[in-house]
C-alpha cells in the first residue's frame, strides 16, 4: 500500500517536470514568433523602399543594386539571430526595429521627393489674372453691386484677354456693361481715380506699369472680381536633359499663384552641359530695350515687360537677343527665395563690394546669409554706381551659392524642408521624368560642377515702351558687342569647350 502511494507521488513529480519543459518551449516559440514578425515587417519595408527608389528613376542602377545587397544582407543576418539559443536574438530584434524605422523614413522621403518633382515639373500653361477694380472708398463690395457702373477698358495691349474678360463679365452681370475706352492702361487707371468711370477692367500684371505713372496706385483701389484665363504654353523644341540645354530662370515679384503672368525682374539663362559638368549663368538687365517677338512688332519695350505676356514671351525675347534655343524655364518668386535659402540652412554668397542695402550690411567677400538677408542682397541696386547691372551680378552670385549648396551633401540634412519649400514656390516645364533623369545622371557621374557667370551690358536712356504708351521710362540699349560675346560663350559651353 505504501509502495503504491510512493510510486504515485513519483509519477506526479515526473509529470510536473514535463509540464515545465512544455511551457519553456512555448515561451521560446512565442519569442521567436515575435522576432520573425518584426523581420517580416523589415522584409516588407525593404521591398517597398526598393520599389519606390526604382520607380523614382533618380537613383543609378549601381546604387540600386548596392541598396538591394545591403538590405538582403541585413535581413539575412537578423533572421539568423532568431535561431540562436542564447539571448543574442534580443539584439537582433532591437536592430531590426531600428532598421524598420530607418526604412519607413526612407520610403517617406522618397515619396515626398517624387511628389515634389511632380508638383514642380510639367507646367504647361500660363495664367492671366483679369480683374475688375473700383476706387478703395467705393461702396460696392462685389461686381453685382457695380452692375450699373460705367466700366473702362484699354484698347492697346492684351486685347484677346480683354475680350474674354468682357464676355465673362457680361455673363456674370446678365447684361452688357456700359463701356468707356481708353488708349492705354495708364489712362484707364487715371480715369478710374478721377471718377470718369466707376470700374476698370484689365490684366493685373499691368499694375506695376501703372505705378510707374501713379505712385501707390494699388493702395487706392480694391478688387471686386477676378477671372483667371489659362493659356497653354507650347514647347517648340524637343530637348533632353542628357544633352546640353538652356533653361530660363525668371524671378517675379508677385504673390499668389506662381503661374500668374507678371513682370520678370530677374532674367537669367542657365546654359548647362551635363557631360562636361559646366554651367554658364547669363544675366540680362530687366531694362534691356528690345522687341518682344509676336507682341510688340517693331516697337521696343523693356525685357521685364515681356513677362506680362507670359513666360513664353520672355523666353522668345531672350532667344531673339542671343540667337539660341531655350528649352526649359523655371519661375520663382521672391517669397520662394527666402524659403529655399532657409531650407538650405543659409548659403555663403560672394559680394564684390561692401555695402548696406535695405538695412542689411554686406562685407566684400563671402557673407553667410539666411533667406531674408539673401533677398536684400538680391534686390539692392541703389548702393551701386552701375545700379541694375550690379544687382544682376549679385543675383548671379546668389544663384551660384544656392546651386553649390544644393549640390552638396549638406543638402541631405535639410531635404524635407527643401522639398516642401520648392514644391510651393517653383514651377518648371521640365517634366518629373526629365528631372529624375538629370538627377540620376549626376549621381552616377558624381563629378564636381564648374559654374561661371556673365552679365550683358548696355547704355542707359529714357524711351517710350510698347507696354507703357507714350510715357518715357528708363531703359538700357543693348551693347551689341557684349551680346555677341555672351552668345559665343553659350555656344562654347553647349559644344563642350
Amino acid at each position: 500500500m505504501s509502495t503504491q502511494k510512493h510510486s504515485h507521488r513519483r509519477n506526479e513529480h515526473h509529470n510536473s517536470h514535463g509540464s515545465g519543459r512544455t511551457v519553456s518551449r512555448k515561451k521560446a516559440g512565442t519569442r521567436n514568433l515575435a522576432g520573425k514578425l518584426i523581420l517580416l515587417v523589415q522584409l516588407l519595408l525593404s521591398v517597398i523602399l526598393l520599389g519606390v527608389v526604382w520607380n523614382s528613376g533618380m537613383v543609378p542602377g549601381k546604387y540600386l543594386a548596392a541598396l538591394f545587397g545591403v538590405l538582403i544582407l541585413l535581413f539575412g543576418a537578423f533572421f539568423a539571430l532568431q535561431f540562436l539559443k542564447s539571448k543574442v536574438y534580443i539584439l537582433g530584434i532591437v536592430l531590426s526595429i531600428i532598421i524598420d524605422i530607418v526604412l519607413a523614413f526612407g520610403i517617406y522621403y522618397m515619396l515626398e521627393a517624387n511628389q515634389m518633382l511632380a508638383d514642380v515639373g510639367g507646367a504647361t500653361y500660363k495664367t492671366d489674372n483679369m480683374i475688375v477694380v473700383v476706387r478703395a472708398d467705393d461702396d460696392a463690395e462685389n461686381i453685382i453691386d457695380a452692375k450699373n457702373y460705367t466700366f473702362g477698358t484699354q484698347t492697346t495691349q492684351d486685347q484677346e484677354n480683354n475680350q474674354l474678360m468682357l464676355e465673362d463679365v457680361t455673363k456674370v452681370l446678365g447684361q452688357e456693361p456700359d463701356l468707356k475706352e481708353y488708349a492705354n492702361v495708364q489712362e484707364l487707371a487715371q480715369g478710374l481715380l478721377d471718377g470718369e468711370i466707376g470700374a476698370a477692367i484689365y490684366n493685373e500684371a499691368f499694375n506695376g506699369i501703372i505705378e510707374n505713372t501713379i505712385p501707390e496706385y494699388t493702395d487706392q483701389i480694391k478688387i471686386l472680381y477676378q477671372y483667371g484665363i489659362e493659356t497653354e504654353i507650347v514647347q517648340e523644341e524637343q530637348a533632353t536633359v542628357t544633352e546640353p540645354f538652356n533653361i530660363y530662370i525668371s524671378g517675379i515679384d508677385v504673390s499668389g499663384p506662381i503661374t500668374t503672368n507678371s513682370r520678370s525682374d530677374v532674367n537669367i539663362i542657365m546654359t548647362v552641359n551635363p557631360s562636361t559638368h559646366k554651367i554658364l549663368l547669363t544675366t540680362t538687365p530687366r531694362d534691356y530695350y528690345v522687341t518682344i517677338p509676336g507682341i510688340s512688332g517693331e516697337q521696343r519695350d523693356k525685357l521685364t515687360h515681356a513677362g506680362i505676356y507670359g513666360v513664353d514671351a520672355s523666353m522668345a525675347t531672350l532667344e531673339s537677343i542671343y540667337g539660341i534655343d531655350i528649352s526649359y524655364y523655371a519661375r520663382v518668386n521672391f517669397d520662394s527665395l527666402v524659403e529655399i535659402v532657409d531650407a538650405l540652412g543659409g548659403v555663403d554668397v560672394y559680394s564684390e563690394y561692401e555695402f548696406t542695402g535695405r538695412g542689411e550690411h554686406f562685407v566684400q567677400g563671402y557673407n553667410h546669409v539666411d533667406g531674408e538677408a539673401a533677398l536684400k542682397f538680391a534686390r539692392e541696386r541703389y548702393s551701386f554706381e552701375s545700379g541694375d547691372n550690379q544687382r544682376g551680378k549679385n543675383q548671379e552670385a546668389l544663384l551660384t551659392a544656392i546651386l553649390e549648396k544644393a549640390m552638396s551633401p549638406a543638402m541631405l540634412a535639410n531635404a524635407s524642408e527643401l522639398i516642401t519649400s520648392v514644391s510651393d514656390s517653383v514651377e518648371t516645364n521640365m517634366t518629373r521624368t526629365e528631372m529624375a533623369q538629370f538627377i540620376n545622371q549626376q549621381l552616377a557621374d558624381a563629378a564636381d560642377w564648374t559654374i561661371e557667370s556673365v552679365a550683358a551690358t548696355g547704355t542707359g536712356d529714357n524711351q517710350a515702351c510698347y507696354s507703357s504708351g507714350s510715357q518715357l521710362l528708363y531703359v538700357m540699349w543693348p551693347d551689341e558687342a557684349s551680346v555677341a560675346e555672351i552668345s559665343a560663350r553659350m555656344q562654347a559651353v553647349m559644344n563642350g569647350q
